[in-house]
């Protein structure tokens, strides 16, 4: 009996295992090794239960696919539930207290920098780099030369690189 499912197992996965695999596929938006795994999984379900499976035909690929989906399904659910593990989270890119600390006190700078500007070129900053405005459309905006414009924003960051410094 064990024999028979064997070989029977081997015909199944001869005749629908690349069709299966690229059904698998779908569910793991192209993850080709999860759906390797689910396809081994489900064999392993389909050998398991090989005696509710229809003999042959339409009906016992009908089957095979209906275990794929399910086995899909739930490996699915169960990633959604688990938690990430440590490994796969980048600890390198997590920021430490010493990141936090120094960005907290660049921007504290940053704005004092700011303050210790003229309204005008604050202005002018804040359209270009903020809000991403051309040149021109500022000038137009001002009702100011686009040379006006280029000037004062090279005297405000020169004057906000000197108060960081």
């Amino acid at each position: 009996m064990a024999n028979e499912n064997s070989s029977r197992l081997s015909a199944l996965h001869a005749e629908y295992g690349d069709a299966l695999l690229s059904y698998l596929r779908g569910f793991t938006r192209g993850d080709r090794e999860f759906a390797e795994d689910l396809l081994q999984e489900t064999m392993l379900r389909t050998w398991r239960r090989m005696d509710a499976m229809p003999e042959c035909g339409e009906p016992a690929r009908r089957w095979l696919y209906t275990v794929a989906r399910n086995t899909a399904i739930d490996a699915l659910r169960m990633r959604k539930a688990r938690p990430a593990e440590v490994d796969s989270l980048d600890l390198a890119a997590m920021p430490t207290a010493e990141d936090t600390a120094e960005t907290a006190v660049a921007v504290q700078q940053l704005r004092y920098g700011l303050r210790a500007l003229s309204e005008a070129h604050r202005t002018i900053l804040n359209e270009l780099y903020v809000k991403g405005r051309s040149v021109a459309d500022i000038a137009r905006s001002l009702g100011v030369p686009a040379g006006t414009v280029k000037s004062r924003a090279h005297y405000a960051l020169r004057s906000l690189r000197e108060s960081l410094a």
